[in-house]
């Protein structure tokens, strides 16, 4: 797991945010220009790796990596009562699970969820259930989480349509949702390019990915719930 911090000292704790990577295996370097821009904007990012082809799917992966970030939160400067949960393509699919199923990772659910080129029509790997079936059986006595949504138009591994059919989904709920299109592909939208020969994604430094990545990174800080006042911590 990689930790990226803000520069700055702040005399409140940051807001958390726990970032899942895609379906590759162990492809937290994918995110790395996405958490850094964040951690720049004031929030304490971690991304850890899971593996989507371990037995269970990655669900003990993910799981375990919440944990983590809700008991270790404040030894990196961050609020464990402020985590933002977000996920790129399959690690979307799990994020917004999270948000309306309690039971998909223990009874814990995030202040609020940003999925990123999901596709919610597909099992994802917390409960095997597709995002939109887990919608439609939510129990609405729970408090609504947040749901940002963040898409490129250009996308040709996972349509738009995906985000924005389970976007008018959770409107017609009435949940607080929100989608943001752009005109970057699957890996601009998080300000990176496909590299066919290592087929992994890399850094992009093309003005129009780091633009496009940019704006998933403002919909990211923007899902942190406002500042609380930094107390002492014991035992430091």
């Amino acid at each position: 797991m990689d930790v990226y911090r803000p520069t700055a000292v702040s005399e409140t704790l940051s807001p958390v945010v726990l970032l899942w990577h895609g379906r590759g295996p162990d492809e937290r370097d994918v995110l790395a220009p996405l958490a850094r821009a964040a951690a720049s904007l004031g929030v304490v990012c971690f991304v850890p790796d899971w593996r989507p082809d371990a037995d269970d799917g990655g669900r003990s992966h993910l799981r375990e990596s919440a944990l983590f970030v809700r008991r270790n939160a404040a030894e990196f400067g961050g609020d464990a009562g402020r985590i933002v949960l977000a996920g790129w393509s399959l690690g979307a699919n799990a994020v917004t699970a999270a948000a309306l199923d309690p039971d998909a990772l223990d009874g814990w659910r995030p202040q609020a969820v940003v999925g990123i080129a999901g596709a919610y029509t597909r099992p994802q790997p917390l409960t095997g259930r597709a995002p939109l079936d887990v919608l439609a059986e939510a129990d609405r006595t729970l408090p609504d989480i947040p749901v940002r949504l963040v898409h490129g138009t250009a996308d040709t591994l996972v349509a738009v349509r995906q985000s924005r059919e389970f976007h008018a989904a959770l409107q017609r709920q009435g949940r607080p949702a929100s989608l943001d299109e752009s005109d970057a592909d699957h890996a601009g939208v998080i300000m990176a390019e496909y590299d066919p020969e290592s087929q992994r994604c890399r850094p992009s430094r093309s003005p129009g990915v780091v633009e496009a990545g940019m704006r998933t990174v403002r919909r990211i800080v923007e899902a942190a719930p406002h500042p609380r006042t930094r107390g002492p911590r014991s035992g430091h």
